[in-house]
């Protein structure tokens, strides 16, 4: 069959894209950003497709030339400089909905998530909700699914942030620690994807998809912990009068294109806690979901989970040092340095002294702000780098006594050059 899945590269969509191909189906993904798509899975067609762009169903139609089947994987957590929750689940999906009963495709697959309801607490679950009434109204063989927290081998957006947590060294820090939770493993997900494809899956279907028994979020985090090998932490609860200013930081952070798992949505999805009834799912498909126990037996924790779990909180305090030491740099030789400048470049000339100081102020005061803009990121490391090797080589030109300095204040760059490399290595998402 051939089959279009949206979204197709993220951590729902890689996953079914593996199943798919398994199953022998003619593969094509659908992405906003799909160039390292196609070196990571070189065995599907890829097209880029902007939710943003794509809000009628004439907008759709030459995606779906050739297509027998769609895989609707794509969503958003919440409103940010990247995301619109409005426009990508509701206007976007329902056209593409729409685009599908149109061109008469054979199956729909969308997949949806716990909670989705009208009355729900955040715009997530809301917006979930009204796209999965308008696909059930549209006379199409729709198969809508609302998995659990879904657990892979890889880990993106809340699975990330529970294996960091759980990474922490002296105590582990949970909000809403008591909230039950339904997980299912990313095989089963993707095994009831591949069902859904076959002329022996009803039409017209909802299903809640995650293993039975619900989880407390720190049972999660412990077993979590556990799979890494550290030893136990105890759990501590996060008050409200941390956790609210905390993710009110994360939602600000959002707007400037970083995705934290942090955000309010979060707050408020694990705060409603999951409920479902996964009996119809499991009945219908045979598929007896995998209990967290077996899900985490399944794949020991190598070295790399380990790494991943112990840095995730350093990737952001890398960003953010960055940041601010470049900023403080650049105010600090408009400032109290002004002076001690001015004697470094006493071979020039007072005026042109002056303006190489502002500029470079100017310059370090820019690239620590420009750092904390997602999209600008990597092009601002590789320029910290670039900018930190002009300073050492100007350094080593006009003063090249500096390199003795009982501070460092050369030597200490390239520990800050070490530190930038670094955070360009773990600056991926996904």
């Amino acid at each position: 069959m051939r089959v279009l899945i949206t979204g197709a590269y993220g951590l729902i969509g890689s996953g079914i894209v593996a199943r798919l191909h398994r199953d022998g189906h003619d593969l094509t993904g659908a992405g906003r950003d799909i160039a390292e798509a196609r070196r990571r899975f070189p065995h599907v067609r890829w097209i880029a497709a902007d939710y943003a762009r794509l809000r009628t169903a004439q907008d759709w139609q030459p995606l779906l030339v050739d297509i027998d089947a769609v895989v609707n994987c794509v969503g958003v957590l919440q409103d940010g400089a990247r995301d619109d929750v409005q426009a990508v689940q509701v206007d976007a999906t329902c056209a593409l909905f729409d685009a599908c009963a149109h061109a008469g495709m054979r199956r729909v697959v969308h997949i949806s998530a716990i909670g989705a309801e009208p009355g729900g607490p955040t715009a997530f679950s809301r917006t979930k909700s009204v796209a999965d009434a308008h696909l059930a109204g549209l006379d199409l063989p729709a198969v809508i699914l609302r998995p659990g927290l879904v657990l892979a081998p890889a880990v993106h957006g809340g699975t990330a942030i529970l294996r960091g947590l759980a990474g922490l060294p002296f105590v582990t820090p949970l909000i809403a620690g008591d909230s039950r939770m339904l997980i299912v493993s990313l095989d089963d997900l993707a095994d009831t994807v591949a069902f859904a494809l076959t002329p022996q899956c009803p039409a017209k279907v909802v299903w809640d998809v995650a293993h039975p028994q619900p989880f407390a979020l720190a049972a999660v985090v412990t077993a979590f912990r556990q799979w890494l090998g550290y030893p136990p932490r105890p759990v501590v609860r996060v008050p409200d009068w941390i956790a609210r200013p905390s993710s009110a930081v994360a939602d600000v952070l959002g707007w400037l294109g970083w995705r934290s798992p942090a955000r309010t949505t979060a707050l408020k999805q694990l705060a409603q806690g999951m409920q479902g009834d996964p009996a119809p799912w499991m009945a219908a498909t045979g598929i007896r979901p995998k209990h967290l126990s077996d899900i985490l037996a399944a794949r020991p924790a190598g070295v790399q989970d380990r790494w991943h779990a112990r840095l995730y909180f350093m990737k952001p305090l890398a960003i953010g040092g960055l940041a601010a030491f470049w900023i403080a740099t650049g105010l600090i030789s408009l400032g109290p340095g002004w002076d001690e400048g001015l004697n470094l470049l006493a071979p020039l000339s007072p005026e042109v002294a002056g303006f190489l100081i502002v500029a470079a102020a100017l310059l370090d005061i820019g690239l620590g702000a420009a750092l904390l803009v997602r999209s600008l990121a990597r092009p601002v490391l590789l320029a910290m780098l670039v900018v930190s090797g002009l300073y050492l080589l100007a350094g080593t030109i006009v003063a090249p006594s500096l390199w003795l300095d009982p501070l460092g204040r050369l030597t200490k760059t390239l520990v800050v050059m070490l530190a930038t490399t670094f955070t360009l290595a773990v600056l991926d998402e996904r």
